[in-house]
């Protein structure tokens, strides 16, 4: 099993008038490390068929129901992976009293082989848990993600 590294990425967020308003910062792990059948068994991307998406929208205009569209921009992060993938500390976090220290994952990482497959198992959860409130809101939704 090979230790794969990370790195930081930084992006600025502009407001409307296209001035910095904040700075943001993600770290991701060098995903082309790993190699398939000894670090991950395998890769999975979920992406519905066209067919689908179509039948969904003729459905809806037929029955008069609004569609709304939703991008969970940290969908990765909430996905617990499953196997042991260690990474190296963190540019500037390094413990320089154990400069070697490697840590265990417990959630996914943008860059993982594996991280999309972590995805479908919230938001079977997330779903489940939807079908019994007659309006869910923004707070059921962070009730379900610490129970998980």
């Amino acid at each position: 099993m090979k230790i794969i590294r990370t790195k930081w990425v930084f992006r600025n967020k502009l407001d409307e008038n296209g001035v910095v308003s904040r700075n943001k910062a993600r770290l991701v792990a060098h995903g082309y490390n790993p190699q398939e059948g000894i670090d991950y068994d395998e890769t999975y991307a979920l992406v519905a068929r066209l067919e689908s998406i179509r039948i969904l929208l003729v459905y809806a205009y037929a029955l008069d129901f609004k569609l709304f569209q939703m991008d969970v921009k940290s969908a990765f992060l909430n996905g617990f992976i499953n196997g042991e993938v260690y990474v190296v500390q963190p540019p500037g976090f390094i413990d320089f009293e154990k400069p070697d220290h490697v840590y265990k994952l417990k959630k996914a990482l943008y860059g993982l082989k594996q991280a999309p497959k972590s995805w479908p198992d919230i938001m079977f959860n997330v779903c489940l848990c939807a079908r019994f409130q007659e309006a869910p809101k923004t707070s059921h939704l962070e009730a379900v993600k610490r129970i998980f």
